[in-house]
């Protein structure tokens, strides 16, 4: 990158250097580093968990933008279908496990594909990756879209107040929310899942080998 930036005449330094304070330099910069990585943590712990199974997850884009409109939805939509607001504590984890559920059955598909007929995930995943991509983007300009005037963007209502992950710091200054550290949790636990629990040493196994896994009668196709 520094070879190509001299090259058209920059000052890789400069550039190098605004990067860093861009993203470290200041509690503010912090902020929204943590903000922004952290969906790319669960969709780099999604492709991490299945490489390690001897699988190449190249859809987790897709599965991404599927679980987020699901969660989405009960976010801003069921108190309406309800008829009265919800508890934060009922809402908040209802929004995220149907996030995940949606998500995990749009995955799924590929994983029953390649369990019961060979299909390869790569070009499967990489398909559904397209169909999930449209089929977002139809709903979001569509029936889910957020037809308040002073909106033009592709976007849903605003998520209900319950439904919202909370800022760790209440001063309103700082976007970080706690969604970042469950981030780091999780992280740590696929780590306790793969190297500490039985059903990680099956699927490492697995990865490594499915015929050796098979002959030692684990079940190939379950994991």
């Amino acid at each position: 990158g520094g070879i190509i930036i001299t090259l058209v005449g920059g000052n890789p330094l400069l550039a190098y250097k605004g990067m860093i304070e861009g993203s470290l330099g200041s509690k503010k910069a912090l902020s929204e580093t943590a903000v922004w990585a952290t969906p790319y943590i669960f969709a780099g712990l999604a492709v991490a968990l299945a490489f390690k199974g001897g699988l190449f997850n190249i859809g987790a884009e897709g599965q991404l933008a599927v679980g987020a409109v699901f969660s989405a939805l009960i976010g801003y939509a069921l108190p309406g279908w309800l008829g009265f607001d919800l508890p934060t504590i009922i809402h908040l984890p209802l929004a995220i496990i149907v996030g995940m559920l949606t998500g995990g059955i749009w995955a799924g598909i590929v994983g029953a594909l390649k369990a019961y007929t060979g299909g390869h995930e790569v070009i499967n995943t990489i398909m559904m990756n397209y169909i999930a991509l449209n089929t977002t983007s139809f709903l979001l300009n569509g029936i889910m879209k957020d037809h308040s005037p002073n909106n033009v963007s592709a976007r849903t209502p605003l998520i209900a107040e319950s439904a919202r992950i909370p800022a760790i710091f209440e001063d309103g200054l700082l976007r970080v929310h706690w969604g970042f550290v469950l981030a780091l949790l999780i992280a740590f636990l696929i780590w306790w899942l793969l190297n500490k629990t039985t059903l990680g040493f099956e699927i490492r196994t697995v990865g490594l080998n499915p015929d050796a896994a098979q002959y030692a009668g684990i079940n190939v196709k379950r994991t």
